[in-house]
């Protein structure tokens, strides 16, 4: 059974090898060929970002899988033999945090590489070394310290209960919604500083796009992301009337106010349509799966291994392969997911009004050329990994073609229109 996990793992990880290998060729033959959407050079750049991009990946693909056999094999040994502790509460949480500490430690380099060598070099990274060093230390600490409670309750939870894994899963998903609800005030508390849209003009229009699909906003608010990055981004955070709608300074700067309208008009066709809670439906699916699988593993497992069933043992297990299942899931979610982003950009589009759909793809077309996103992808690597579709096959959906983009053609055809 113990190979059979292994065996399950390796697949998964060779699967995962083959796509990055099959995404870094594809993007090297089409970035030497005709630009698309972009200019030569930015689509040469988006090119070699991506490249690169997936080539970290490559390399922590096989990191995360050295560190895999480490703990299956002396990994776990290792932190029952160097921490101490006679609560048996305390022991478990120490098991569990020595287990995260060692995984953040070793990620370090990476995350380090990535912002400051690889985002440095295409023009990302707006953050100091000393910035970076605090968002990585509050980070740290509140995985420390919120970390601690979760293990403690699932601990609780294993020790007190039968049908552990259901009243965990339980438990999980409530920890995950908790999350969704708090992460913008966090957010706004310890990283970005999140100050009321002062232009009324535009927090008018915003407000007239709520109304009519009946969001609900504590209020519209602009976060100073671009002391830390130069891309471009918008997110909806929370539940019921904790909800707020953020926009990084980044996209007000970057985009007109219709193009603006069109973009939170494609989030406000998520809310209506439901993706949010259909998004996180699939989540309590995956974490559902994910404890009953290991709720039910057969002791034979525990004894190759040379194991107890210590609560730790069983959750350190469950984060170890927590990424199988969700790679297993991606392609299922990633159909979901493409098909809701249809759905949002036709909704979109129709809020922004007379010739919302050129404004919608005007900005698709900033996006992709302000956040360097390689228009083109490997189909395979597309199926694993897109959570949303290639943005030409948008824009076909939009019924617009990629010459119309720019300013002048856009007001050709709305005079048209008229």
């Amino acid at each position: 059974m113990l190979m059979t996990i292994i065996a399950v793992y390796t697949l998964y990880v060779l699967i995962n090898l083959y796509t990055s290998v099959m995404q870094i060729g594809f993007v090297n033959q089409a970035k030497k060929a005709k630009a698309v959407l972009l200019s030569d050079a930015d689509f040469l750049k988006a090119g070699n970002y991506s490249v690169a991009k997936e080539k970290m990946t490559l390399l922590n693909t096989f990191v995360d899988y050295i560190l895999f056999i480490f703990w299956i094999g002396t990994g776990i040994k290792f932190l029952e033999n160097n921490i101490y502790f006679e609560n048996d509460a305390i022991l478990n949480i120490s098991m569990v945090l020595g287990f995260l500490v060692i995984g953040s430690i070793i990620s370090l380099p990476f995350t380090y590489y990535e912002k400051f060598v690889l985002d440095e070099k295409f023009g990302f990274n707006k953050s100091s070394l000393a910035q970076w060093i605090k968002d990585t230390l509050i980070s740290f600490i509140t995985t420390l310290l919120l970390g601690s409670l979760v293990i403690w309750g699932i601990y609780l939870i294993i020790t007190n209960f039968t049908l552990w894994w259901l009243w965990s899963f339980i438990f999980i998903f409530g920890v995950v919604i908790l999350i969704n609800m708090l992460y913008p005030a966090f957010r706004a508390m310890f990283f970005d500083k999140l100050t009321p849209l002062k232009d009324k003009d535009l927090d008018s229009e915003i407000k007239m796009l709520m109304d009519k699909t009946g969001f609900v906003s504590s209020g519209v608010f602009v976060s100073d992301a671009s002391k830390r990055d130069a891309r471009l981004n918008a997110y909806f955070g929370g539940f019921g009337k904790a909800k707020r709608v953020v926009l990084y300074d980044t996209l007000i700067e970057k985009l007109s106010t219709r193009e603006l309208l069109a973009v939170l008009g494609h989030e406000l066709g998520h809310f209506a349509h439901g993706d949010i809670y259909k998004n996180i439906a699939l989540v309590g699916f995956m974490l559902f799966s994910m404890f009953g699988i290991f709720g039910n593993l057969p002791d034979s497992i525990y004894t190759e291994l040379g194991l107890s069933q210590s609560p730790y043992v069983l959750m350190i297990l469950l984060m170890l392969f927590m990424p199988v299942l969700g790679f297993v899931m991606m392609p299922i979610m990633g159909i979901v997911s493409r098909h809701n982003e249809y759905e949002a950009d036709k909704m979109g589009s129709e809020l922004a009004g007379k010739g919302g759909e050129i404004e919608l793809a005007n900005a698709l077309k900033k996006l992709v050329t302000e956040n360097k996103s390689f228009p083109l992808s490997h189909p395979l690597y597309i199926f694993f990994h897109y959570t949303h579709p290639p943005v030409l096959e948008r824009l076909k959906e939009l019924g617009v073609d990629i010459g119309t983009l720019d300013k002048s053609s856009m007001q050709a055809k709305l005079e048209a229109d008229i």
